[in-house]
């Protein structure tokens, strides 16, 4: 019996709605990078961008457990000298919540060639 590769044309993408004061930051990122890359499809290929379309509502009431809101923070850095840049994660949320989950999110899926059109995907509501 011959292995059967999906085709780019015969790809079905569907749309799905998350809340994101429903669940925590962590389980809404895993679960809405398992529908962007289309892990949850039976067809499911690595090569191919097969995920579907995800919208996540209320991210102004983003959860997060333990003192996470206290503590985390996030880094980045310009690479040029003194470019490290520090944000408190309470402030982010105060300020762009759906930044939180962006980058949430795209932290958990693959860096590859693939990433951004999965990226382009995600809507993210307050």
């Amino acid at each position: 019996m011959k292995t059967y590769q999906i085709k780019t044309k015969e790809i079905k993408r569907e749309s799905h709605e998350l809340d994101a004061a429903s669940m925590p930051l962590g389980r809404l990122a895993s679960r809405v990078a398992t529908l962007l890359m289309g892990k949850h499809k039976p067809s499911y290929t690595t090569h191919i961008d097969m995920g579907d379309s995800v919208v996540v509502k209320n991210a102004g009431k983003l959860v997060l457990t333990g003192r996470k809101v206290d503590q985390k923070v996030y880094q980045k850095h310009s690479n040029y000298p003194g470019g490290f840049k520090e944000v408190a994660v309470a402030k982010l949320i105060a300020e762009r919540p759906e930044r939180v989950i962006e980058l949430a999110v795209s932290r958990m899926l693959p860096k590859n060639r693939l990433q951004s059109g999965r990226m382009r995907r995600l809507t993210v509501e307050r």
